[in-house]
C-alpha cells in the first residue's frame, strides 16, 4: 500500500470540505445496503449517481478545493461490508493534491483498536469518522476509550456524526437505528477524558443544537462542521456562534454527494439572491479554509 502523504498547496485552494463520503468503491460495492441508500436518497432528494473516489477527486480539483474523504464501517450493525478504508486511503494517496483520508473502524469489533492502528501506521490516515446511530454504539461508553486513547496518542482527528440522520428515515422503525446515540452531549465525557483529542461534531445537531454549542463552548478540543444542511436552514444559534465565540472552531463541510459544495456556497451567498448573508465576511475565510488547515496540520 502507498502510504498517504499530503501534497495540498493551501495557496492554490479556496476551501477545505471536511465532510465527503466515498459511497462506491472501485468494484462497484456500495457503502450502504440498498434499502438504506434509497431511503437516504429520498430523504435528501438526491437521486444522482454516486461517484467513485477518483471522480470525487476530479470534482474537487475542478473547484480548487480540498476534501476530507471517508467511509463508515458499520458491519456489525448493518450486516453489510463497508467500502474499504484502506482503499479510500490508497485513492487519496494518488490524489494527494486534493484529498485527505480519514479511516473508519466499527467500534463494536473486538479488534477495533488494532484495525485503527493499521490504518494509521500503514495507510497514513489523518483521522477517523464515526456514526454512532448507524454503527449502533454509545460514544460515551468506556468500552471505546481504548480506541480514543490510541487516536489521541497518534494526533488523529475524530469526526462524529451528530443529530438527525436521513439514513433509515422512512423505513419501518427507522431500520432499528437509534437517533439518541448521536446526541452531541454524549461526546462531552469523551472530550473531558481525552483533552488532547480533537473532536468534530458533524452537522447542525438538530434537535440538539444547544447541546452541541454547550459542549463546544466548554470543551475547546471540539469543533463543529456545517455539513448536511443548506445554510438557508441553519439554526440561528449556530449562526450566531459561528459569527462570534466559535468562529475559530467552525468548519465548512458539504456531505457530498448528498449535498454538494456548489449548493452550500450558493445558498450561503447573499449576492446570488438565495442566501441569507448569515455569515459575516470576516469569518468566512476561517470557516472555508483556515480553521480546517489548522486542525489538520496543513501548511
Amino acid at each position: 500500500m502507498t502510504r498517504y502523504e499530503s501534497a495540498i498547496d493551501l495557496d492554490a485552494i479556496t476551501a477545505i470540505d471536511v465532510h465527503v463520503h466515498i459511497e462506491i468503491d472501485g468494484h462497484g460495492h456500495a457503502s450502504l445496503p440498498d434499502d438504506l441508500r434509497d431511503a437516504a436518497s429520498k430523504y435528501f432528494s438526491a437521486d444522482g449517481p454516486r461517484p467513485d473516489l477518483d471522480s470525487v477527486a476530479e470534482y474537487y480539483r475542478e473547484r480548487s478545493m480540498a476534501a476530507v474523504v471517508f467511509t463508515v464501517d458499520a458491519e456489525t450493525q448493518l450486516g453489510h461490508a463497508p467500502v474499504s478504508s484502506e482503499e479510500v486511503a490508497e485513492g487519496a494517496a494518488r490524489n494527494n493534491d486534493v484529498l485527505i483520508p480519514f479511516g473508519s473502524v466499527d467500534p463494536r469489533r473486538p479488534d477495533a483498536v488494532d484495525r485503527a492502528r493499521r490504518l494509521i501506521d500503514d495507510a497514513g490516515v489523518r483521522g477517523f469518522k464515526f456514526h454512532p446511530t448507524v454503527q449502533g454504539f454509545d460514544p460515551s461508553d468506556e468500552a471505546h476509550f481504548a480506541l480514543y486513547e490510541l487516536l489521541q496518542a497518534e494526533g488523529m482527528v475524530a469526526l462524529f456524526h451528530t443529530g438527525q440522520t436521513g439514513i433509515g428515515a422512512g423505513l419501518p422503525g427507522g431500520r432499528g437505528l437509534l437517533l439518541g446515540l448521536s446526541n452531541p452531549i454524549l461526546l462531552d465525557p469523551v472530550a473531558a477524558r481525552f483533552a488532547d483529542l480533537q473532536i468534530i461534531m458533524a452537522h447542525p445537531s438538530v434537535p440538539w443544537q444547544d447541546e452541541a454549542l454547550s459542549v463546544a463552548t466548554h470543551k475547546h478540543n471540539t469543533w463543529i462542521d456545517l455539513s448536511g444542511w443548506s445554510p438557508k436552514y441553519f439554526p440561528e444559534s449556530l449562526v450566531r456562534a459561528a459569527n462570534s465565540y466559535l468562529k475559530n472552531r467552525v468548519l465548512f463541510g458539504s456531505d457530498f454527494p448528498l449535498l454538494t459544495p456548489d449548493r452550500w456556497l450558493r445558498d450561503a451567498d447573499p449576492s446570488a439572491g438565495s442566501g441569507t448573508g448569515m455569515f459575516k465576511p470576516e469569518v468566512m475565510p476561517g470557516i472555508l479554509k483556515a480553521n480546517a488547515a489548522r486542525l489538520l496540520g496543513l501548511g
